[in-house]
């Protein structure tokens, strides 16, 4: 007992340490953090973006590199949590909302912007006939239960303990006290039998499954094909809604992760980099559901939002989309972040390191555990004291991910840029070798 608490006691000194580090570089950051606690909760209006000892605060940003205000720059591994796909400054996307822009911001009315989009989207994801706009995944994943609870005249859904699928629907350890009043049941992630018995056993009140195909926030834990599989026959057999929350996923491949996987979801809702680098969510599938929120038809259901077709996220999605996302880029940037994954976990293992890279194409998630992944219950032993200071580390190293470790790859940045990640890596992997065999 005693020598595991004193190496547990190392391994928090040198948490205490690197943040200390931390916080002697960045004076400014550090005072205006103090002053936006004058303003803002914590000094915080998003969350995840909370670390210690204080959050970074960028300055300013082009292709893949940030630079906060104290002047350090970091080659952006993050993403913008898979939003930032386009990296920081990508001139056809830039151009494209500017144009848009200069015709009129707020029109009140419908544009042509959005039918552009619209028919992207459709084009490049098979499940998806229509098509409605919103202001955010979290607000894509609403309308989607809605509309399968209005589809299906049942209120019961099912979704796997892990998901995240907006700030209102969150289920990291079980449901958030600020999610929405749904009733809700849980499974377990990739127990295909377990998630097959729910489904036979509720389906006469069951309107739908909700699951990302891949578990993003928390922790880009693949599904089994198998697992998703059975969800696509338990649902219709039960006459439920299969929904693929493909807000992240979207971008692995030509036609997101359900095409790599050869299953159709009844709904299907995106985000992130969907508009471009604007705020974008969209929720669609078959014309049948998507017919429910037709206006032209009696009793359709109402579907507001000021902004669902803002002419800046219309026109930035609809270039992303078909002129810099193709198809062919897609397959291509997938297969990079396969790559990098690869690399990272045969650097952990020659280190004998205690991580696991995780994920699926240019999403991936470095864990401290040192075992295989497969649900959320196999991070229990992960300790977040060694996945701090990796990000500690490669802060000061000049590469930025997010301290949870996770990392949304994108476009902009270089073959040289990632490789100089991988050493810088393997560099701190040999300089805190001690620790990590401390623990």
């Amino acid at each position: 007992m005693t020598q595991t608490r004193t190496q547990s006691d190392a391994v928090s000194q040198e948490v205490e340490l690197a943040r200390e580090r931390y916080a002697s570089r960045r004076p400014l950051t550090a005072a205006l953090h103090d002053r936006a606690r004058e303003y803002l909760p914590g000094g915080n209006t998003r969350s995840v973006l909370y670390h210690r000892p204080f959050p970074l605060r960028i300055a300013s940003a082009w292709d893949a590199i940030v630079e906060d205000i104290d002047g350090h720059q970091y080659v952006d591994l993050l993403g913008e949590y898979s939003a930032g796909l386009y990296g920081h400054s990508n001139q056809v996307v830039i151009e494209a909302m500017i144009g848009a822009l200069r015709e009129g911001v707020s029109r009140g009315a419908h544009t042509r912007y959005e039918v552009d989009l619209a028919a992207a989207v459709c084009a490049r994801f098979a499940s998806i006939e229509r098509v409605r706009f919103t202001n955010s995944g979290t607000e894509a994943n609403l309308m989607a239960l809605s509309a399968a609870r209005a589809y299906t005249g049942r209120d019961r859904v099912l979704a796997f303990r892990g998901g995240y699928h907006g700030g209102l629907l969150t289920f990291s350890s079980g449901p958030s006290p600020v999610n929405a009043p749904y009733d809700v049941l849980l499974a377990e992630y990739n127990d295909a039998a377990g998630a097959r018995a729910m489904v036979q056993e509720h389906a006469s009140a069951l309107a739908c499954v909700l699951v990302e195909p891949m578990l993003g926030s928390g922790g880009c834990i693949p599904g089994d094909p198998e697992f998703l599989r059975v969800l696509r026959e338990s649902t219709r057999e039960a006459g439920a809604l299969l929904i693929f929350d493909e807000v992240m996923t979207s971008r692995t491949g030509s036609g997101g992760l359900q095409a790599r996987l050869k299953i159709t979801p009844d709904l299907t809702t995106l985000g992130k980099y969907i508009g471009g680098g604007s705020s974008c969510g969209a929720f669609g599938g078959s014309a049948d559901v998507m017919a429910l929120f037709d206006p032209s038809r009696p009793g359709a259901l109402p579907h507001a939002g000021t902004f669902n077709n803002n002419v800046a996220s219309m026109a930035a999605g609809h270039a992303g989309l078909t002129q810099v996302y193709t198809p062919e880029v897609a397959e291509w940037h997938s297969a990079r972040g396969d790559e990098l994954r690869e690399e990272l976990g045969r650097a952990f293992r020659a280190a004998a390191a205690p991580f696991q890279a995780t994920g699926v194409g240019s999403l991936l998630a470095v864990h401290a555990v040192s075992g295989t992944v497969r649900s959320p219950r196999d991070l229990a032993q992960s300790d977040p004291r060694l996945l701090e200071v990796l990000f500690l580390d490669l802060l000061d190293l000049g590469y930025y991910m997010a301290p949870r470790g996770y990392m949304a790859l994108s476009l902009a940045l270089t073959r040289d840029q990632l490789a100089e990640f991988v050493r810088a890596v393997q560099q701190v992997l040999r300089s805190r070798a001690a620790l990590w065999a401390a623990r």
